[in-house]
């Protein structure tokens, strides 16, 4: 099994930066597939992005494609989220997860791990 401990939440004025890390505990980290999502106050739970555990397939929600991007160091058994030219509607608590099935069980939100969260808050 994994922990996940999300961080580098934040306030950010509209169209700056952040980047959330996802810190997993274990030696078997490179088996998961990590993916983040986010849930903003009275709304669903969604996905943004996703990572293979080798890394070299990602995908993105429509809504943060060319903005977004999400990457992974599993020597140091950690993945990001880089987050660029941030809206208003981007605020909300940010939480990753980790699962060893594929893509496709991580975007539907059907991860064995999750973190905590870590809070992204846009002002304008």
């Amino acid at each position: 099994q994994v922990q996940l401990v999300e961080s580098g939440g934040g306030l950010v004025q509209a169209g700056g930066s952040l980047r959330l890390s996802c810190a997993g505990s274990g030696r078997t980290f490179s088996s998961y597939t990590i993916g983040w999502f986010r849930q903003a106050p009275g709304k669903e739970r969604e996905f943004v992005a996703a990572i293979l555990w080798s890394g070299t397939i990602t995908n993105y929600a429509d809504s943060v494609k060319g903005r977004f991007t999400i990457s992974r160091d599993n020597a140091e058994n950690t993945a990001y989220l880089q987050m660029n030219n941030l809206k208003l509607e981007d605020t909300a608590n940010y939480y990753c997860a980790a699962d060893t099935e594929g893509l496709r069980t991580v975007k539907a939100g059907r991860s064995d791990y999750w973190g905590k969260g870590t809070l992204v808050t846009v002002s304008s």
